[in-house]
């Protein structure tokens, strides 16, 4: 084997060392961190859609959100303030909109951008006994300071 080679293969190595060390190591990158506040937020809304869900799961999603976030949905309304959106979520949650049918919520594909990710997801509904994944929806997300700032809806 050539030093040439044998200088690859070293190198080779010594990356890919260094980049199990930074895993383990625990240091995200910037595409790490809005993904785990994405995965956060879905995760919390999942737990809210089912029929037992309280009121502080809905403050758990709003945690996730800057003090002026925003909610856009040109289909249904245009734009909310974070507060309109708190009080549909508790609306909801009172006259038993959350009553546990949607069972996950499936991401079929996600772009991250420098403070923005837009997701292609569907929820996962269970009726009669079956589960069956819905439509396929895009939705945008903007980040600022490692929080949701603000939500296209483009369905």
């Amino acid at each position: 084997m050539t030093k040439k080679a044998i200088h690859f293969f070293l190198s080779l190595f010594m990356a890919s060392a260094a980049i199990v060390v930074n895993a383990q190591d625990g240091k995200l990158t910037h595409e790490d961190s809005l993904n785990t506040v994405l995965e956060k937020y879905y995760e919390l809304n999942l737990k809210v859609f089912q029929a037992n869900s309280q009121p502080k799961d809905i403050d758990n999603i709003f945690d996730l959100f800057t003090d002026d976030f925003e909610y856009i949905h040109p289909h249904y309304g245009g734009t909310y303030s974070r507060q309109d959106l708190y009080d549909g979520y508790v609306r909801n949650q009172k006259n038993g909109g959350y009553d546990g049918s949607v069972v996950d919520i499936k991401i079929h594909n996600k772009i991250a951008g420098l403070n923005a990710i837009a997701v292609s997801r569907s929820y996962v509904t269970r009726k009669d006994g079956k589960e069956e994944v819905g439509e396929a929806q895009m939705t945008l997300f903007e980040f600022r300071d490692g929080k949701i700032a603000r939500i296209y809806e483009y369905w």
